[in-house]
């Protein structure tokens, strides 16, 4: 991530899925945790694989410090199959697999309502 001069508040990254298209699968791990650990919200375009997602929480258990790094808070929009995907790409045979991702501190970031359209979360600053 480019260096952001720090000022007070949540640094949101917004990383787009062709950024994240170009890593390999550990890389991806290594992107996301690193912002994280930094205090920073990361919020994922595409989302990662089931595999992927475990494998970021494997890594994340096996980091954890007590006087460091919490852990993280991990929400994931599905948006594929069914009514999720447009009429037209489903008539196109183009049910995407894409879903939005919001990762965070495990300490900042709670999450106060989730449903199909919709994540609600409350981000502190300590």
């Amino acid at each position: 991530m480019a260096e952001v001069k720090q000022r007070d508040g949540v640094q949101i990254d917004l990383i787009s899925g062709e950024r994240m298209d170009g890593l390999a699968s550990m890389e991806k791990i290594r992107v996301i945790l690193d912002g994280v650990r930094e205090g920073n919200i990361v919020i994922l375009e595409e989302g990662l694989s089931p595999d992927e997602e475990s494998k970021l929480i494997e890594v994340t258990m096996s980091e954890i410090s007590p006087d460091e790094f919490n852990g993280i808070e991990i929400e994931t929009y599905p948006q594929s199959g069914g009514s999720d995907s447009g009429l037209f790409n489903r008539l196109m045979g183009k049910n995407s697999p894409k879903k939005l991702t919001v990762i965070g501190p495990a300490n900042r970031i709670e999450t106060l309502h989730k449903d199909e359209t919709l994540i609600q979360t409350l981000v502190s600053r300590t």
